[in-house]
């Protein structure tokens, strides 16, 4: 067990946004999330990536590998975020500044890995994701798939346990959705962590290993 979330909710401005939400997910394993707009599935995932908390409980935990993300500090949040858990958004949000291969290597320089390794690493995730002869383009001069591809790789170079992807193919046409939908199945397997992913691509959720189905904050069978 990667992750395990029991009792979650989340209430904003007197809303109730999730409802005791509870799941589990394994190593090597993907879980989609799904349901229509305002479900609660972008708050869940941002509670489960410790970027909001959900509200205080008694019943209320979250444990990546058995260690509770609960009650932490900000700077041991942070910490475990670079170093645990990796994010991946419908828009990239690659620094423009910054190369790809750069933007790839920049959590693991945050984290303070020798360089020499994290270069390895990022040459590594580039050339599986088909990238390898775009490690010196900016983010301007790459097209939406490549730069959402190197979003991947970002996500990826610090070896996390988890990975949580919000809508990730949601800016892309259906070629490359269909690219890094399958790019996911190959990666899910060959770095045994664990995926969870919003979508409302009903191909992308099919291929999921479970499908959790969110409807007014709630948990639906």
């Amino acid at each position: 067990m990667v992750l395990k979330a029991s009792h979650v909710y989340k209430t904003k401005q007197n809303v109730r946004i999730l409802e005791d939400i509870s799941l589990t997910v394994s190593a090597a394993e993907i879980v989609a999330i799904t349901g229509p707009s305002g479900a609660g599935k972008s708050t869940l995932l941002q509670i489960l990536g410790t970027l909001e908390p959900p509200d205080s409980r008694e019943n209320t935990s979250i444990l990546l590998e058995d260690h509770s993300l609960l009650g932490l500090s900000d700077s041991a949040l942070a910490q475990l975020r670079n170093r645990s858990i990796g994010f991946i958004f419908q828009h990239h949000g690659l620094l423009s500044e910054f190369n790809a291969l750069e933007n790839v290597m920049l959590p693991g320089l945050i984290a303070k890995k020798p360089q020499k390794e994290i270069k390895e690493q990022a040459h590594y995730l580039l050339e599986r994701l088909g990238l390898l002869h775009r490690l010196t383009h900016k983010p301007q001069a790459l097209s939406g798939g490549e730069q959402q591809r190197v979003a991947v790789a970002r996500a990826l170079i610090n070896n996390p346990k988890l990975v949580l992807a919000d809508e990730p193919s949601g800016n892309l046409d259906s070629p490359n959705a269909y690219q890094l939908h399958e790019l996911f199945y190959e990666l899910v397997e060959s770095l045994n962590c664990a995926f969870v992913v919003v979508t409302h691509n009903e191909e992308l959720a099919s291929k999921a290993h479970r499908i959790l189905k969110l409807r007014d904050g709630r948990m639906v069978d």
